[in-house]
């Protein structure tokens, strides 16, 4: 089952991406936010998403910026803009700043969407089994440990699990307010 983020500011647009992406037969699991903040807290809390669809145009940030700041994050989350405008400058910025997969125009086909996702969840397997076996065969030439290459499965499979944070003193830090 595949984890997808929907991030638009016009909730009708949301609904409609939902039922084309067949939230109905419950092979995806669905996350929507009215708010790219809200979304990318919601990725900063290690919930990994192997999909996200965003907006080009929202009121808080564009679609771009919240691909920036989302692929620092979990750098390997698919992403697709949505957008009613094409605007050429932002369209290669979109592709050339926050590594798109693919832009979509509003209005979108229901079933070239649904492919395109599944293609998307297709080429993402095959991308993570060649880094698994890339890394199993690093181990086996001695290249990298056995502890590395766990640390790298646990990394993937919950962004951010791996690394600790730290105040000036040495303790450990478990929240971002202190």
């Amino acid at each position: 089952m595949a984890r997808i983020m929907l991030v638009d500011d016009e909730e009708n647009v949301l609904k409609a991406l939902r039922r084309a992406l067949g939230a109905s037969d419950q092979s995806n699991h669905i996350e929507i936010f009215t708010s790219a903040k809200a979304a990318l807290a919601r990725a900063a809390e290690g919930v990994v998403f192997d999909i996200a669809l965003s907006d080009y145009r929202m009121p808080e940030m564009s679609g771009v910026d919240f691909f920036k700041q989302l692929r620092e994050i979990q750098p390997e989350t698919v992403r697709f803009i949505v957008s009613g405008q094409t605007d050429l400058e932002g369209l290669i910025g979109a592709i050339n700043e926050a590594c798109i997969h693919r832009f979509i125009g509003k209005p979108w086909d229901d079933y070239a969407l649904y492919m395109d996702i599944q293609q998307a969840l297709r080429l993402q397997t095959l991308h993570s089994e060649n880094r698994r076996l890339a890394d199993l065969v690093r181990m086996q030439q001695g290249l990298i440990s056995k502890q590395e290459l766990e640390l790298r499965r646990l990394e993937e499979e919950t962004p951010g699990i791996t690394k600790v944070r730290r105040d000036a003193d040495g303790a450990v830090l478990l929240d971002d307010d202190n």
